[in-house]
């Protein structure tokens, strides 16, 4: 997925920017707890799309985005 494209996209819940996870091709929101699937390189930015994080995902997110 295109860096880029990525500094223009937000959550569709909260607006808040979004990280990208290339292993698993998902976009994180840690505002909404939420992860939005990449396929085909091409970000599904729909709520009903999205899978809710593991607290243990979030927390690791969360401590990626602090730092």
């Amino acid at each position: 997925m295109d860096k880029q494209l990525l500094t223009f996209l937000v959550c569709p819940v909260t607006k808040a920017p979004l990280q990208i996870d290339n292993e698993k091709q998902e976009l994180i929101s840690t505002a909404a707890k939420l992860a939005y699937p990449v396929r085909d390189g091409i970000p599904v930015m729909l709520e009903d799309e999205a899978r809710a994080l593991t607290q243990d995902e979030f927390e690791a997110w969360h401590a990626k985005k602090s730092s």
